[in-house]
């Protein structure tokens, strides 16, 4: 027995030696503590938004019309991976936790496959929250406050870095051609956490991490390439801009001016700190599904209609070779989709007038697929 207490014992402490090792790591590169990264690291899509801290986006759903029933619609097949298959094979296959049809403003399709999850719940948008800030932008650009040629630092002049990291504009972060070279691409699993996207995505101080990668891959406006780098550096100006807050911002422009139903939350590095532009914005899939809709259709206003057309003409082609402009993607002519890991999608079809929602628990390893997925819901949108 003395023997077992001793192993015990000292097994306690090299395990409590080693948390304070990785404790005094995450500090000094601003990661959460080590449990705290391990649970966000290893948590699925669906699980996230409670794991980072994050600041309130308030509704005010008395301002807009309820939601309306159209014709019920159903949706029997759809062709998944060239082969026709029954709706709610693709709806497992891509670990579907929401899907949603609006056509001419009302609900015509709304299917919750996990019953832990209804229409009140708040889910991850992941990259969704790129077009988010977009919105902030535009309206800024719209109101004169900001220029598309505005340098970053003339803004934020404590970044100035002495190199091409210092011609940077605004039109160029849109676009995802700033040349700054912080990669999305990472390894799965924990192989992946240690990389620069992984790091920003998990840091607690955002100002900190883009000090240390300032660096440059290409001189700005000359290669784009999808980085997520670009829409935190656009966060970090709306917030230098306005003097408050992302999720302040986006609760009175865009938020309460559409009549959202439910609060959405926006992860931030800490508490009054800054939001994570580029991944972190959570709500419910009928609060998405209003975004969509007010800016395909310009009611509510939320996008005037010049930012639309900034938002929906193709600026550069970048991964499956599909447009992008603004943070907005364009698979097909025409079509208008925020995108994001996991298998988040708003898909905007004008000429249908269909917006279609789908928030998932995709894997990251199953982000290819995403050319797969528009094709059901190109086909969803114009079955009709």
């Amino acid at each position: 027995m003395p023997k077992l207490i001793k192993i015990l014992r000292n097994t306690v402490i090299v395990l409590l030696a080693l948390y304070l090792a990785l404790f005094a790591v995450t500090k000094v590169i601003r990661y959460p503590e080590p449990i705290a990264a391990i649970r966000l690291g290893l948590a699925p899509a669906s699980k996230t938004p409670d794991l980072m801290p994050f600041h309130w986006i308030v509704a005010a759903p008395s301002t807009f019309a309820p939601w309306q029933s159209g014709t019920p619609e159903v949706l029997d097949q759809v062709t998944w991976k060239g082969k026709k298959v029954d709706f709610e094979i693709f709806l497992e296959e891509t670990a579907t936790n929401a899907f949603l049809v609006i056509r001419d403003g009302k609900i015509t399709y709304e299917r919750y496959p996990n019953p832990a999850i209804t229409e009140k719940t708040v889910l991850p948008s992941y990259s969704v929250a790129k077009t988010m800030t977009s919105l902030l932008v535009g309206q800024l650009i719209d109101e004169g406050k900001i220029k598309e040629s505005d340098t970053f630092v003339s803004i934020l002049p404590k970044f100035k870095a002495g190199t091409s990291f210092d011609k940077v504009t605004i039109k160029d972060l849109l676009d995802m051609n700033s040349g700054v070279g912080v990669s999305d691409n990472y390894p799965t699993g924990p192989a992946g956490w240690g990389v620069a996207i992984a790091q920003m995505y998990a840091s607690t101080d955002v100002n900190w991490f883009l000090m240390n990668n300032r660096k440059m891959k290409e001189e700005p406006g000359t290669f784009p390439e999808y980085r997520s780098v670009n829409t935190q550096m656009l966060g970090l100006i709306v917030q230098k801009v306005t003097g408050r807050t992302l999720a302040e911002e986006f609760t009175d422009r865009v938020w309460q001016k559409m009549g959202a139903d439910n609060d959405a939350t926006w992860n931030v590095d800490k508490e009054r700190g800054h939001e994570k532009a580029f991944c972190c914005f959570n709500a419910t899939a009928r609060d998405y599904a209003r975004v969509g809709l007010a800016v395909m259709t310009g009611s509510p206003a939320i996008a005037s209609k010049a930012w639309k057309e900034r938002l929906s003409k193709s600026a550069v082609t970048l991964d499956y070779g599909w447009g992008y402009s603004a943070q907005m993607w364009h698979p097909f002519p025409n079509i208008n989709l925020m995108l994001g890991l996991h298998g988040q999608y708003i898909y905007q079809d004008a000429a249908t007038d269909t917006v279609i929602v789908k928030l998932s628990d995709l894997p990251t390893s199953a982000d290819g697929i995403s050319t797969e997925i528009v094709k059901v819901l190109k086909e969803i949108s114009e079955k009709n």
